[in-house]
């Protein structure tokens, strides 16, 4: 219970910092438009970090338990029910593995584009970002790891968080 309190708690401070950090470590590829490098920004600091979570197999397994998650939670249970779930795994998994430095490349639209007219709220996105640290704990991610991924993840919420 105290790791899920720390994580929260730097999640929350990371969505304090809003997207100052993003914007620092966002590298565009060559085929990657600035908004989708920021979905995705790239940081070879993490490369250690990729591995930790068991290289690319280990983020589609990753992924494949968190969309259980988010869809047994009946908080984010509407917002996947009626989307092309595996089409949304394969642009979680290449998200984030270009994140941690694997050898991928994230073709997906910007969060700004793909959460328009969604309607999400904080606590929406809260119970997401739950889902996935329960998963990370299924797989018995290192505490540390999880942390620097939510790290990096955390300053989307300006642009996915749409509703009061």
């Amino acid at each position: 219970m105290l790791k899920h309190s720390v994580a929260t708690a730097l999640l929350a401070a990371g969505l304090l910092l809003g997207n100052h950090a993003a914007a620092q470590d966002t590298m565009a590829m060559p085929n990657q438009s600035a908004a989708m490098a920021a979905s995705a920004p790239r940081d070879p600091a993490l490369k250690p970090v990729f591995e930790e979570f068991g290289g690319k197999p280990g983020l589609v397994s990753l992924v494949n338990d968190f969309m259980d998650n988010l869809m047994a939670d009946p908080v984010t249970h509407p917002f996947f029910a009626n989307v092309d779930r595996e089409h949304v795994k394969k642009e979680l998994v290449d998200q984030f593995c270009v994140i941690l430095d694997g050898p991928c490349t994230y073709t997906g639209r910007d969060m700004a584009s793909v959460h328009k007219g969604m309607g999400v709220n904080r606590a929406d996105f809260n119970a997401l970002v739950e889902d996935l640290q329960k998963a990370m704990n299924q797989h018995k991610i290192p505490f540390r790891a999880q942390n620097k991924l939510l790290a990096k993840l955390a300053p989307m919420h300006k642009v996915i968080i749409t509703k009061k």
